[in-house]
């Protein structure tokens, strides 16, 4: 979700619907604690978004222990270590699912980060654990941007890791057993291996296994693959016995997503006699758009219009679930502007084959439309 899950998405999503927790995109524990400062953007977050887990990467455990107080520092409610990148860049370097392939490192990595987060509960200094004024004063920066003027209270973060079933074939068991050595507060359990990226389906089976695995010990599993309603939560939990499921591209387009949670939950348990497979929340077209109308003014006044290009592809994941659809969407990629996507939006809308619709929604249909985007 690098690229996708920044702080101006994620505020969204609190807006329209919050889940039970948030994790930021990962970033590089070199840049947390030598990058320059851009870097440092996708460990932006505000307090609606809480609780916040901060979602880092790397292979180098000496930066993991300096990392894990800069998180501490940056006010965060949890540190998350993702083994699960399945990126060539990121895996073949050794990090995210690399990890799967140097278990022994994996546990290091873990137990430097623990030891970072206690130094720092037990009143260690940046400074004290090697940062330089200037790196200090940076963070310092970002807590007053979030609003936060006094000193970050200290405690003792949660740790947990984000990872998948093996890198080459499913290996679960082994690998899980070496994460739990290090007694992780959750362990987020992608239903594929590194060589499948993100083809075929998510294997719940194998996640279940490693869910039965885990019960007991005090860790978490929380599995993830395929979630694209909140019926499909329930039906996974219900199967697997997971503690929870993780939703990433399920919110694309959607940040609504969580808006019925607690419903889906009697949902799931049975509770109120309904089909746990039917969505429980349906968003009007005009609703669709008003949201993506506020995301995409939001996403301007966070990063400037000079970088709205990179709005664009969530533009796109709004288009999708309608008549049409697929004709406006066509158009997203050209949009340059929160004034240019109003112009578009006012066209479309008074378009008669859009106008003369029912107003519900139905799914996403081959458009006969020609794209009109200028």
């Amino acid at each position: 979700m690098d690229g996708v899950t920044d702080a101006c998405f994620r505020s969204v999503i609190a807006q329209q619907g919050k889940p039970d927790v948030s994790f930021t995109e990962f970033t590089h524990v070199h840049d947390v604690c030598y990058g320059t400062e851009i870097h440092l953007e996708t460990l932006l977050y505000s307090e609606r978004e809480r609780p916040i887990v901060a979602q880092l990467y790397g292979k180098d455990p000496n930066l993991f222990y300096l990392a894990a107080q800069a998180v501490c520092e940056l006010g965060f409610d949890g540190l998350d270590i993702n083994m699960g990148c399945p990126s060539k860049s990121v895996a073949s370097s050794g990090s995210g699912a690399g990890l799967i392939r140097t278990p022994e490192l994996a546990r290091t990595i873990m137990q430097a980060a623990k030891r970072g987060i206690e130094d720092w509960a037990c009143g260690q200094t940046l400074e004290q654990a090697g940062f330089k004024p200037a790196r200090v004063a940076v963070f310092e920066r970002l807590n007053r941007q979030r609003g936060e003027t006094g000193p970050t209270p200290r405690r003792r973060l949660p740790l947990s890791v984000k990872t998948r079933l093996g890198y080459e074939a499913v290996t679960v068991e082994g690998w899980v057993e070496e994460l739990l050595m290090e007694q992780p507060a959750v362990i987020s359990l992608h239903g594929r291996t590194l060589r499948q990226m993100y083809r075929g389906m998510a294997d719940w089976s194998a996640i279940g296994r490693a869910a039965s695995l885990v019960k007991g010990t005090g860790t978490l599993l929380v599995g993830n693959g395929d979630i694209q309603s909140l019926g499909d939560i329930g039906v996974r939990v219900r199967e697997t016995r997971v503690d929870g499921v993780l939703v990433g591209r399920g919110v694309l387009g959607a940040p609504w997503f969580f808006r019925s949670k607690e419903q889906a939950r009697m949902r799931a348990r049975g509770m109120d006699g309904t089909d746990v497979g039917r969505d429980p929340g349906e968003v009007s077209l005009n609703e669709r758009f008003a949201v993506l109308a506020d995301h995409a003014q939001q996403f301007q006044a966070l990063v400037g219009e000079q970088q709205f290009y990179r709005m664009r592809k969530h533009l796109g994941w709004y288009c999708k679930g309608f008549p049409h659809a697929a004709s406006l969407r066509a158009c997203m990629v050209r949009v340059s502007s929160v004034e240019e996507l109003h112009v578009l939006l006012e066209d479309f809308q008074n378009r008669p084959e859009v106008t003369d619709l029912p107003q519900a929604e139905s799914a996403d249909e081959p458009s006969v439309l020609v794209s009109r985007c200028s």
